[in-house]
Formats: structure tokens, sequence, C-alpha cells
């Protein structure tokens, strides 16, 4: 039977790119976002490939269409969930404003206790599937300047640990990657956004090339090496894993 994965913030880099190889491997692939134009730009070219407006901190439109993928397909087998969060960096935490800490965490620990909870009841019901969550690992090696980002990738540490132990007997899985500067999904205008001092092309070959200097490779990982690492993980080879945080940031930390 064709396995079904569900990305939220599918019309983003990394889920499409994800979304794409997974749909290689005959997937089917649901990609969800807030904006319609984003999710078809996204679906294009991707067989077997679904879209659907849902905003993931959205409980009652997650529950539903998680449902509604069980119902029409048979089975919900892969959730991912890779959305923006609202993120400022930048800012000493002394100068930095409250409402711009807690935004990030409020967001990442709504959506993705939300999107974990809705695909863990219906897994656990089909004895089987795999909750994939992604973030930069900054709760874990810590990181200054970056605002809310490392309490919010804490919290998602913490459930992707604790979901995995009460749904393992299940035969539900739950693991989670640590990336950090995937240069294809960085630009002048989305460091702008979450920076102002780093909206120009000269601030953003500063960005890549420290990030470069960072790893123990001395590059940073591409988005497909990230995109086929997640693919990995939400397959049967990788059923021995759960539980965990795979390390895919060069060895930027450990």
């Amino acid at each position: 039977m064709t396995k079904n994965a569900v990305i939220y913030g599918g019309g983003g880099a990394i889920g499409s790119a994800v979304a794409a190889v997974l749909a290689k491997q005959g997937v089917r692939v649901h990609l969800l976002g807030r904006t319609l134009e984003r999710l078809k730009a996204a679906a294009a070219g991707i067989e077997n490939a679904e879209v659907a407006v849902v905003d993931a901190v959205d409980e009652a439109a997650v529950v539903e269409h998680a449902e509604s993928v069980v119902a029409r397909f048979g089975s919900l087998d892969i959730s991912l969930t890779v959305i923006a969060r609202g993120d400022v960096q930048g800012t000493p935490l002394t100068s930095l404003p409250v409402e711009d800490f807690v935004a990030p965490v409020t967001n990442a620990a709504r959506a993705g206790f939300i999107t974990a909870r809705t695909a863990a009841r219906l897994m656990a019901a089909q004895g089987s599937g795999v909750i994939v969550a992604l973030n930069s690992g900054s709760g874990h090696a810590g990181s200054p300047m970056m605002g809310g980002t490392g309490p919010a990738d804490a919290t998602i540490d913490s459930l992707v640990r604790n979901l995995a132990i009460e749904t393992g007997p299940s035969g539900v899985r739950v693991v989670g990657v640590w990336v950090a500067g995937i240069p294809e999904t960085l630009s002048a205008e989305a460091l702008g956004a979450v920076n102002p001092d780093l909206g120009t092309p000269e601030a953003l070959q500063g960005v890549l090339n420290h990030l470069d200097s960072l790893r123990m490779t001395k590059r940073s990982p591409r988005l497909a090496e990230v995109a086929e690492t997640v693919a990995f993980l939400a397959s049967d080879h990788a059923r021995g894993i759960t539980g965990t945080f795979v390390n895919v940031t060069g060895g930027m930390f450990s």
C-alpha cells in the first residue's frame, strides 16, 4: 500500500525538497501551508503530490486534514513539521522585547505539539508511523544572539524524546534532525526579516562563509543532503532510530 506523508510547511524549501525525495520513493505527499500559491509552486513537478491550506497552529484544521488523509487513502505514515516560527535574532537577550522572545517558543510548542499529537493518535491506531521534527539544534548547543530560537528548539527536542517513549510501544517512531544554516534556504531577504543587519548580499555571503568555518567539514550540508536524511529517517531502513536527533550540521556541534 502506498504510504502517505503530511508535510507542514510544505511550501518552503526544506518541506518541498523532502517531498520530492519521498515522492521518488513512491510516497504520496501532502503539502500543507498557509499560502496556496506557494504550495502549488512547490508541488509542481512532484509526482503524487496534493496540497491543502492548513495552518499548523490551528488544531481543528490539522486534525480534520489528518483524519481526511486516513479516510481517503487508508493511512498516515509520515508527519514532518518545518514551519516559520517568527524568530527574531541579532539582539542581546537583555534588550529583546518579551514578545519577540516568546513568539518562536509559543509557535514551536503549539505547532509541534498539535501536529505530532494528531499524527501520533492516528499512527498508534494503525500500529505504525514516523513523526519527524526539524530545528537548528541551538537548544542543544547553545547559541548567543539568537533570541527565542534556542528555547524554541529545546521545546521540540524535549517533545521528540518524551513522545517517542510514550508512542514506541504502539509502533510509532519520533525522530528529529538538527540543521544549522542550509545555504539554499538563506537569502538576504530572509536573513533581513530575522535580523535587519543581515539584509544585504554582502552580509549574506559573510554569514555563509562564517557557517562554513564553524563546521568540522568546513562546508555546509546542502539542502539535498538534508532532505535525503529526513527521508531515510522516515523509512523502514531507520526502524531502529527513535527518541533522538540526527546531527546534520557538518559537525558544528556534537
